[in-house]
């Protein structure tokens, strides 16, 4: 592990970030072409929240959040902290005081491949949070490890910089250069949606819209009736 702080890590727009985090998650996934979603499990401490933001990035060792202390120091308004851990650790990494000091400082959120504590208190005072664990289990701080270098959380490999979004249905990371793209793109299949939304409020089927008659027909489905299936 090269143990290093990097500094001065260039971020996208802020309110280029604020205008793709509106599509949510899932919609930017699949305008993107489904890739980027860092996987089921991590999932947020409290619901209703939606963030995005430029990601700076920590990697800690298991049991011990130094570095996260140090990354404080790294973050600017808008940012998300996303942690990892150089092995598998489910320990509460964070809580309330280090939500309090990012707070301070206009941090978004938390996106953390371990666990957090606090989490009533982290509710109570908005900080949203993104974890694989809830864990009352401490930690301590004696091991360097690295902020803003390239890390993988879930599926996915993050470097300092790159987006981050997060909201009820996960955690989305987008290349900072391709932040523009994905808006357009966003924006595209959110008017699709649209024209599907109103046509089935106006009655008509996913199976006409889609032309998935015929997909069942060529699948072999057949229609029959419930005295043909033998219900009586």
């Amino acid at each position: 592990m090269d143990t290093v702080v990097v500094t001065d890590v260039p971020r996208a727009p802020l309110d280029a970030i604020d205008q793709l985090a509106d599509y949510g998650v899932a919609t930017v996934h699949e305008a993107l072409g489904r890739i980027g979603y860092l996987g089921p499990d991590h999932r947020p401490t409290h619901l209703g929240r939606r963030i995005g933001g430029s990601a700076v990035t920590v990697l800690c060792w298991p049991g011990d959040n130094l570095m996260i202390h140090a990354a404080v120091e790294q973050c600017q308004a808008g940012d998300v902290l996303v942690v990892t851990t150089a092995s598998p650790c489910t320990d509460g990494l964070f809580g309330e005081l280090l939500a309090t000091s990012l707070q301070a400082r206009g941090v978004r959120g938390l996106v953390i491949d371990t666990g957090v504590r606090d989490v009533a208190e982290l509710r109570a005072m908005g900080f949203a949070v993104w974890s694989r664990a809830v864990s009352a289990q401490g930690t301590v701080k004696s091991t360097a490890g690295a902020v803003n270098v390239p890390i993988v959380v879930g599926a996915q490999t993050i470097q300092a910089g790159d987006v981050i979004l997060a909201d009820d249905d996960g955690v989305l990371r987008v290349p900072r250069g391709e932040v523009p793209r994905a808006i357009e793109l966003a924006k595209a299949r959110v008017d699709k949606e649209q024209a599907t939304r109103e046509a089935f409020q106006a009655g008509q089927l996913g199976l006409d819209r889609y032309g998935l008659r015929d997909k069942l027909a060529a699948l072999g489905v057949r229609y029959v009736t419930a005295a043909e299936y033998g219900i009586r």
